[in-house]
């Protein structure tokens, strides 16, 4: 049975500041390691989870039943956290929490075709339901596009080279598993790449991820929306897994965090306060313990902002 281990799990609830009267959302539900902990801290509050995967809502909800009742769990993308949350009459929230890894139990099941490591047709759709898959774009996009991908999402150093590769090896027959796709990255880089560390089909494949899904996008576009329903005292909390996320989180909780007065403005500042306060002037990490427990924590990153 696939098995999902929650990353900085009691210092991201930590940093929730829970009230146990509370509106809490969870943005991504996962294996309900964050969210059952949230659960166990409230009385009379109610906890929000959001989830697109079958699966994973499924084994999640075991979890949750243990711990308590109040929860309800929203199939959809984050993305619509206002709207879903609108229509079960919530209009502000107590705390977010953002746990923005691959949930395990995608990653580690072949089928869904999200690892380079297991064999499997190319898929990687966080939604099942939705049409645009990473094989798609693989046989599909121009290599314009491609290299566009590799490079902005990746940032791989051989889009271009990667991509001319995928172009001619589709000319011939589609690329239809992670393998194939492996081995034609392997074939495009140079020797001294391919004898460094790491998987060198890494980039490649994250940058598939983040297109087939359009994970940046929607989550800057979430996360704006769920800072607007903060109440006052109301804590987001991120954790990032790669650069261009926790680019998006640092640049947002940097922006509402300063007070931005024009240059000569005659008017007294000392009483005015900026929207939000940072908590975290630094991205907190996981502990050298947790990262050995738990290798895919390590590249995780946790930024912290309280409403005003």
């Amino acid at each position: 049975m696939l098995e999902h281990v929650t990353v900085l799990k009691e210092e991201a609830v930590e940093q929730l500041n829970i009230k146990p009267d509370g509106i809490y959302v969870d943005m991504t539900l996962g294996g309900g390691g964050h969210s059952s902990l949230i659960l166990s801290k409230l009385t009379t509050g109610h906890l929000y989870s959001f989830d697109q995967d079958d699966y994973a809502i499924g084994r999640a909800r075991e979890v949750l039943d243990k711990v308590g009742k109040n929860y309800t769990i929203v199939k959809s993308n984050f993305k619509f956290i206002k709207s879903e949350l609108l229509k079960l009459g919530v209009e502000h929230i107590d705390g977010v929490l953002y746990d923005l890894g691959v949930s395990s139990f995608q990653f580690d099941d072949a089928s869904r075709g999200f690892s380079y490591r297991l064999d499997a047709p190319l898929d990687m759709r966080m939604n099942q339901d939705q049409e645009l898959s990473a094989k798609t774009i693989v046989n599909e996009y121009p290599v314009s596009k491609l290299i566009e991908i590799f490079y902005k999402y990746g940032e791989e150093k051989f889009s271009k080279p990667i991509a001319l590769k995928i172009e001619k090896a589709r000319s011939i027959k589609p690329i239809e598993t992670t393998f194939e796709l492996v081995d034609i990255i392997k074939s495009a880089l140079p020797a001294k790449v391919l004898r460094q560390k790491g998987h060198p089909a890494k980039q490649v494949f994250q940058a598939l991820r983040v297109a087939v899904n359009d994970e940046l996008q929607v989550f800057e576009y979430s996360l704006n929306d769920a800072l607007s329903m903060l109440n006052k005292g109301g804590r987001a909390v991120v954790i990032t897994f790669q650069s261009l996320e926790d680019k998006i989180a640092k640049h947002i909780f940097k922006e509402i965090s300063t007070l931005d007065i024009p240059a000569g403005l005659p008017m007294a500042t000392s009483n005015m306060k900026a929207p939000f306060t940072l908590i975290t002037r630094q991205a907190m990490l996981p502990s050298d313990e947790e990262i050995e427990r738990n290798n895919r924590s390590h590249s995780a990153k946790m930024r912290v902002v309280e409403k005003n």
